[in-house]
């Protein structure tokens, strides 16, 4: 299995990788066949958990590379990635503040430009927006791949940006079809929102690898940017949401964010 996705094209990789990160999105959002309920300190651990998994994935599989990139090519490092991460940030502020979406929190208030579109489709344009940096990420990774040192090294370590990824849309899936079912959508309706929000992953992570692959002097802001847009996402929504609670139990959302950050670690590690 991993000797067939070395020998594809880094677009062709990164439509496997991405194409794992979607069907992990379906399969969360297919719990709504089985639940029409989640309890919140549950959907906390496993929103500290995607938020952990993003924080590590950041550093390891697309900082840490970018830097290395940035010296190979004889640029001032520090300059480049800075540059890239504030711009991933910056353009998913800017997204953030344009498309018209359900804001992932407490309340899930409007947020974006004005617009008459259903509570239903703006919340699935929320978890749409987190998908953005994550397909990115992944075919950033594949495409980094191509012109790496030691190729089956570099597709490894793409590889385990894709399963760590993949790990962390399951919660998210469930975290949209659950409650549009709560808002009274049938459990088929709800799970087709659901995992309709993963479908930009494919896209954004071909963009990614094309994008590297033909400009490779673009890697290491590629690299640092798609770190900058996943860190925005965590900040901004992820964490703030896993820590809000009735009760003085915010230890699920710690919890959750350490366990992920762990095992994204250890799978860079074991595989990069």
């Amino acid at each position: 299995m991993i000797d067939w996705i070395i020998n594809l094209q880094p677009w062709q990789q990164a439509l496997v990788g991405t194409g794992f990160t979607y069907f992990m999105t379906a399969l969360g959002a297919a719990l709504v066949f089985f639940f029409k309920d989640i309890k919140k300190d549950v959907l906390n651990l496993m929103l500290g958990f995607a938020s952990g998994v993003m924080i590590a994935a950041s550093f390891w599989s697309l900082l840490a590379p970018a830097i290395e990139r940035a010296e190979e090519n004889g640029d001032i490092a520090w300059l480049v990635v800075s540059f890239g991460f504030g711009l991933g940030g910056l353009f998913l502020y800017i997204a953030d503040k344009t498309l018209p979406h359900m804001h992932f929190g407490p309340n899930h208030e409007r947020e974006g430009l004005p617009s008459h579109l259903k509570r239903t489709i703006l919340l699935v344009f929320s978890i749409t927006l987190h998908n953005i940096p994550e397909g990115l990420a992944v075919g950033v990774a594949f495409g980094a791949a191509a012109s790496a040192d030691d190729p089956r090294a570099a597709v490894l370590a793409a590889i385990s940006v894709a399963l760590g990824i993949g790990i962390q849309n399951f919660p998210e899936g469930a975290a949209v079809s659950i409650p549009l079912r709560q808002e009274g959508l049938s459990r088929w309706k709800s799970f087709l929102y659901g995992q309709a929000s993963g479908i930009v992953e494919p896209i954004a992570g071909i963009i990614g690898a094309v994008l590297v692959t033909k400009m490779s002097a673009l890697l290491p802001y590629a690299l640092a940017f798609a770190a900058g847009a996943m860190i925005y996402v965590v900040v901004e929504e992820l964490i703030p949401e896993a820590q809000q609670t009735l009760t003085s139990k915010r230890h699920f959302a710690v919890f959750g964010v350490m366990l992920g950050f762990i095992i994204m670690m250890i799978l860079d590690v074991a595989l990069g």
